[in-house]
């Protein structure tokens, strides 16, 4: 396995493009929704006992939870608005006991028409991507889901799910990090009060070691911008 490129992508997976990794590095101003919950806990001198996790975080960035058609295209006025989605009701489940973690969204997409006279079926296009350290994208994969709107009815809803594997190794911290963020600080000693994230080679070790998956509606540029500006 190429050790640059730790998440193993599917084979239908379409090579990464640069717009993706501008777009995805300035909407990352979202938090993000743990794939594995971090938790902490007092320790009886008065510190805390931090529990990482090797899962990915799991999140939509910002602005790729909507995307809207309009009829005529081209047009962005309220009155031209066709169809309009959301993802909602993200949950995650995460497998970190073998060589893989391997982690899996599934979420819900619900979608509202401006006619709803005739049934009609609407597909529209997603991404599911892996990010390390925050600004690089290792892999990309994009999908669809369908949303059927019965005769006479204006909403409808459908369910969807990602999944990413990334190899544990490369979502582990190396020895002497993990020694280093682990060795007993008290309180009065010399280096208690400083960050141990304050080192650079101990910040990108923690960054290099950190991914997210992350999920969103596949846009134009001209429906990332209608969100933007909306």
């Amino acid at each position: 396995m190429n050790a640059l490129n730790p998440y193993r992508p599917r084979k239908d997976n379409p090579p990464l493009t640069h717009n993706l990794k501008v777009r995805l590095s300035a909407l990352l101003v979202v938090g993000l929704l743990a794939g594995c919950s971090q938790k902490g806990q007092l320790d009886e001198t008065g510190g805390i006992y931090a529990v990482r996790s090797s899962c990915p975080q799991v999140a939509i960035p910002g602005e790729t939870d909507t995307i809207t058609l309009f009829s005529p295209a081209g047009s962005t006025d309220a009155s031209a608005m066709d169809v309009e989605a959301t993802i909602t009701n993200v949950r995650v489940s995460c497998q970190d006991t073998a060589s893989d973690v391997v982690s899996t969204a599934t979420f819900q997409v619900v979608a509202t028409r401006r006619n709803a006279s005739a049934a009609r079926q609407v597909v529209l296009p997603f991404f599911d991507v892996v990010l390390q350290g925050g600004n690089r994208v290792v892999a990309k994969h994009v999908g669809a889901v369908a949303l059927n709107f019965a005769a006479g009815s204006a909403r409808a809803e459908t369910s969807a799910q990602a999944t990413a594997r990334v190899a544990r190794s490369a979502a582990q911290l190396p020895p002497n990090v993990l020694k280093y963020l682990n060795r007993p600080r008290k309180v009065g000693d010399e280096d208690a009060a400083i960050d141990p994230l304050s080192d650079p080679s101990v910040r990108d070790a923690v960054a290099n070691a950190t991914f997210q998956h992350l999920v969103g509606f596949e846009l134009t540029q001209d429906q990332l911008r209608f969100n933007a500006t909306r």
